[in-house]
């Protein structure tokens, strides 16, 4: 038996908790999003009680591009669904939405809509196979060495004359993240100063979960900004693609984005 002094804090000294680590995969992040969904709006991924931003955002949507009975919408990055839901009150001929992960598609699944797996540089549609083509709050996550081939595949899958509106691309950089800390309590402490007592009991939550399932600590960030361009050389990189402009605007909400409505050339 231990009985020296030395001995017994050694006995009594807390296990040291394991590391946090920190991942900007956006795939992950959803997957994960889509795991622990609460309701369907969870997947438009703009936080919580966010519903009628959403949906006013979504009807500027369907107003720029004309939404009318008989096109056919391809939705990609479709969310929680609600413009797909606005398509089918309309009368579109076909409204199909896409989401990076299979977690996603099966929660939207469930609610009725037409939605595929697929990434916006490999979309699982046809030739030339919509009227409509809407690409939201998508490609600001999207790696820069993806973007030429994204919009190629939006030009691949419009028809010809077809309205491709691509929505909420930066033209200014990450804003200041929020620090990132390697310990559970400097984590727990900053998001109780800094967003109040839910955040703080969410990620509580959270850490509980990763012990009991014996899962690695890891927090992933679903806000970091991997593309973004003035209005020049995106539109640029949208007329090598073969999109040519109609107009673009300031976003509203945030402010610091811009939507942009293209047609395919002839």
């Amino acid at each position: 038996m231990l009985s020296s002094p030395d001995s017994a804090r050694i006995c009594t000294m807390p296990a040291a908790q394991p590391k946090i680590t920190h991942s900007d995969d956006y795939v992950e992040y959803c997957r994960e999003t889509a795991r622990h969904v609460r309701n369907l709006h969870d997947l438009a991924l703009r936080g919580r009680n966010k519903e009628e931003i959403t949906r006013q955002i979504h009807e500027r949507i369907v107003e720029a591009v004309g939404l009318e009975p008989g096109d056919d919408l391809v939705d990609i990055g479709c969310g929680d669904g609600t413009l797909l839901r606005m398509a089918e009150r309309i009368g579109t001929e076909s409204a199909i939405g896409l989401l990076a992960t299979a977690e996603e598609v099966a929660v939207a699944q469930r609610s009725g809509f037409n939605v595929r797996q697929g990434f916006t540089d490999q979309l699982p549609i046809a030739d030339e196979s919509a009227s409509v083509v809407v690409c939201n709050n998508v490609l600001l996550i999207v790696p820069r060495e993806k973007i030429a081939g994204s919009l190629r595949e939006m030009y691949r899958i419009a028809k010809h004359h077809a309205r491709i509106f691509v929505g909420e691309i930066p033209f200014v950089p990450n804003p200041d993240a929020d620090p990132k800390f390697e310990t559970r309590r400097e984590t727990l402490s900053y998001l109780y100063r800094t967003y109040g007592l839910r955040t703080w009991f969410g990620m509580l939550r959270r850490m509980a979960y990763w012990t009991v399932a014996g899962k690695p600590a890891v927090i992933l960030d679903g806000s970091r900004i991997s593309f973004y361009a003035m209005p020049e050389e995106f539109i640029g990189m949208a007329k090598e693609a073969g999109l040519d402009l109609v107009r673009y605007w300031q976003h509203e909400h945030p402010n610091t984005r811009n939507n942009y409505l293209f047609r395919k050339a002839s």
